[in-house]
């Protein structure tokens, strides 16, 4: 029985670890880059991007433009567009995908927030009409503003949002709603645009065509993935999710690991074909965020394993997640600190060092590689991680 069960075990690592080799060349992290950064979006479909200039780096890993400058470059082009989309938070998105996805799903997310929205008084039609009226009039003729300038503008009128948390889910569901989305960088601020100045007009799809297509999309930008993972990353449910499934399975094909079926696009380049055995991933990187079921196993010893943090991100070493980085960057350089579980080799911390050449590369600065040991302090202390506290809403 032993012997069954040592082989069982054997079998599902093996299953596991080829789920995990194919996801990376999958999302191109291994296999051929793609030409531009936008294709690594269309990949992807819609890549969380809340970390913006981490997530540039994201696509930077999966295309041939390998420089901050040459990635952001194509979002302030608008080949890239930044927007709430999927979820109640920002991601990239192709131009031509945008319309049709918030079509399929903001009214899913909107209803999401019903409850915090209410609690800031958004609730108020009246209210939420004003500003939205207003913004196409302070935007119009591709007069991109930030937030802090569009909260001036409200600020100098009267019965508007308020600035700070009224202010942002006011742009939020704005850009759920298909009237704004992100312009050109000013400086290091995020500006928004006209919807319908800056996105070419698409022709519209049939809900349950959109529907199909983003699920066809997910599994050949994301597979070997899980009906669970696809609801999670898309707001779908899994009533809606099977019935799509069921037009576009005869295209895809599945394994079987631990009791759960994975789809993936077997058309999709799934052979490693790059050196690169280790990663520095941004925490929201659609490689880790994606499958919170089946990840990356954590190696022994592993500095700080039981939760995320915002400012340290996973080190990824030969398909396992072996330690955690964070950067600070200067005028002139980059200082790029890891924590490393204390198990690997030479090789192994090499080639963790070489990945964050590649982020210094990236950024066209110098690197100042720091190796430390033990737990970093942090984001929450001995109180946890902000986002799990439970939130006090004040009396009266």
């Amino acid at each position: 029985m032993s012997v069954c069960c040592g082989r069982m075990t054997f079998m599902s690592t093996r299953l596991r670890d080829g789920v995990l080799r194919r996801r990376l060349a999958t999302q191109r992290l291994t296999s051929a880059p793609l030409p531009r950064a936008g294709d690594a979006v269309r990949l992807l479909t819609c890549v969380q991007a809340q970390e913006r200039d981490h997530a540039l780096f994201s696509l930077s890993m999966r295309s041939k433009d390998v420089t901050y400058s040459s990635v952001r470059a194509a979002l302030d082009r608008g080949d890239i567009v930044r927007t709430h989309i999927l979820r109640p938070t920002w991601h990239f998105v192709a131009p031509e995908d945008l319309r049709w996805i918030l079509a399929l799903t903001s009214h899913r997310v909107e209803r999401s927030m019903g409850a915090r929205h209410r609690q800031l008084g958004l609730d108020d039609t009246p209210l939420l009409h004003r500003a939205l009226d207003l913004l196409p009039e302070l935007l119009r003729g591709r007069r991109y503003l930030t937030r802090k300038e569009i909260g001036a503008e409200f600020a100098a009128r009267t019965g508007l949002p308020e600035s700070g948390e009224q202010l942002g889910h006011t742009l939020l569901l704005a850009e759920l709603r298909g009237v704004i989305c992100s312009g050109p960088v000013k400086g290091k601020q995020h500006s928004y645009a006209l919807v319908d100045e800056v996105v070419p007009a698409t022709r519209e799809r049939d809900p349950h065509e959109a529907l199909v297509e983003l699920v066809r999309r997910f599994f050949a930008g994301h597979g070997p993935a899980s009906v669970k993972d696809l609801t999670r990353w898309s707001s779908l449910t899994v009533a809606d999710t099977k019935a799509a499934l069921a037009d576009v399975a005869a295209d895809l094909e599945h394994v079987d690991v631990d009791g759960t079926t994975l789809w993936f696009d077997p058309s999709v380049p799934s052979r490693t074909t790059r050196r690169e055995t280790a990663f520095l991933l941004p925490v929201y990187d659609e490689a880790v965020l994606t499958y919170p079921a089946l990840t990356f196993p954590t190696a022994h010893a592993h500095p700080h394993a039981d939760s995320n943090d915002p400012f340290w991100a996973p080190v990824i070493v030969d398909r396992g997640n072996v330690g955690l980085w964070k950067r600070t960057v200067t005028p002139t350089g980059v200082r790029v600190e890891t924590r490393l579980a204390p198990g690997l080799d030479a090789m192994q911390r090499k080639a963790v060092r070489l990945a964050a050449q590649r982020m210094a590369d990236f950024l066209e600065r110098e690197l100042d590689y720091v190796e430390g040991e033990g737990t970093p302090n942090l984001w929450g202390g001995e109180a946890g991680h902000p986002a799990r506290r439970q939130r006090r809403v004040a009396s009266g």
